[in-house]
């Protein structure tokens, strides 16, 4: 299929409809095989990658070689006090390269925080950014640098295919998590609505990215918890996912293999490189994979978690994840083996069981990694009266970017609310 055809069939896929839930199938389904078409046809670029404690550096000297003269530095205002951008800017203060430092982004940012880097690139006459962060970071470094280049307002730059220029940009994420670093997509909040808004573009994926263990190893137990769960998340998705191809079994099934191996050791020595780099790598590998093959219900619902209860997404996805892997069990039976024995989660005796077994398996696993970290499953404030609009949401997400194994109906999807609530209740007593 030419790439004008593609691009075409996705765009007229994802025309807004109104629909029953016969409707909302074929239309899911069509939008499933027009991102599998558009995913075949055009080219999703990957960044070059710089990896080990000298990483930071080598991306610098990539960017002053690209002739790089005034850098916005994308990063929050935590990592910031902690002093995490200083290695950064005190080598390119070394090479005589100029700076500005914004560190306005929050969680979830909003398109007037996205605003506001854009004034501070343009005031500064910045000609590249450089995102220090993480997911949500790394989300708005994207924006400010498409909107900058095509001088349209961030709001305009939602949906499909709407990049049409953009500065350079290089990454350094300090959470091994969202694999943003590595991905064609962001994500920013209406201020008033908190809804979420995506942007996907190929052309938004970074020219570089380094994974610096030095720069990670500041990420306290807790977020490093819940960034590697996500990143197990991402993996597990896209290899249930209908669009999973070979290309991104390989990444997914690294990644899944490298969090069973590393998370506790990087959980219990934040100090350890060797865990740090290789969760680092892990989380991009994870981008890679769903990048094509996509997400599913576990990040659909735990969207909707963290809006409605302000859960952190890694936790979220957490406290989803076991339900739907459970959901998908039979429909991925024997994939969710397959991946076991990929990822080393079984010995050579166990094996040789059956598919349902080593299914059962790798979600027990799957359990234990969580329990491990001690990830809180708790839901402050988790209210039936919100079960309806959380379902609603995650249904049309999932309807309008995902293709998963299995579509849910809005009661299965109210089922697993109920089953979070009820552990999250026994949790609090």
């Amino acid at each position: 299929m030419p790439v004008s055809k593609a691009v075409a069939t996705l765009q007229h896929a994802f025309t807004p409809k109104k629909l029953n839930h016969a409707g909302y199938l074929a239309v899911a389904k069509t939008r499933a095989k027009a991102l599998h078409a558009f995913a075949l046809v055009v080219p999703i670029p990957r960044p070059q990658l710089f990896i080990g404690d000298q990483s930071c550096f080598e991306l610098c000297d990539m960017m002053i070689n690209e002739g790089a003269t005034k850098i916005l530095i994308v990063t929050d205002s935590v990592l910031n006090q902690l002093g995490i951008p200083d290695k950064i800017t005190d080598y390119l203060q070394q090479k005589g390269i100029g700076f500005h430092l914004y560190d306005g982004i929050t969680p979830d940012p909003t398109f007037s925080v996205v605003e506001a880097g854009i004034k501070h690139s343009v005031d500064n006459n910045c000609d590249a950014i450089l995102a220090l962060g993480g997911g949500s970071v790394i989300d708005a470094a994207k924006i400010i640098a498409m909107s900058q280049a095509s001088k349209r307002k961030p709001q305009k730059l939602m949906g499909l295919l709407k990049a049409g220029k953009m500065m350079p940009l290089y990454c350094i994420p300090t959470t091994a998590g969202t694999g943003s670093e590595a991905t064609l997509g962001a994500v920013v909040s209406d201020d008033k609505t908190h809804q979420k808004s995506l942007s996907i573009d190929p052309r938004m994926v970074p020219r570089a990215a380094a994974i610096d263990p030095v720069i990670m190893k500041g990420m306290p137990p807790h977020i490093t918890a819940d960034t590697g769960i996500d990143v197990l998340t991402h993996a597990l998705e896209a290899w249930m996912s209908v669009n999973a191809s070979s290309e991104t079994d390989y990444y997914a099934a690294s990644a899944t293999r490298t969090v069973f191996q590393y998370l506790p050791v990087a959980y219990k020595d934040g100090e350890n490189l060797k865990a740090r780099e290789e969760m680092g790598i892990a989380a991009h590998y994870g981008g890679i994979s769903f990048n094509k093959a996509g997400l599913g219900y576990v990040h659909a619902i735990a969207h909707q978690l963290g809006a409605f209860y302000s859960i952190p997404h890694g936790r979220a996805n957490a406290i989803v994840l076991p339900h739907i892997l459970d959901a998908n069990r039979d429909v991925c039976e024997h994939r969710l083996a397959t991946l076991a024995k990929k990822a080393g989660v079984v010995d050579t005796a166990q094996s040789k069981a059956d598919d349902g077994k080593l299914a059962d398996y790798l979600i027990a696993q799957v359990r234990a990694l969580i329990e491990e970290t001690n990830i809180d499953r708790s839901v402050k404030g988790i209210n039936e009266a919100d079960f309806i609009k959380i379902a609603k949401a995650a249904a049309v997400e999932v309807r309008d970017t995902y293709s998963v194994p299995r579509y849910f109906t809005q009661a299965e999807i109210v089922k697993i609310l109920h089953d979070i609530k009820d552990i999250s209740d026994s949790l609090s007593k």
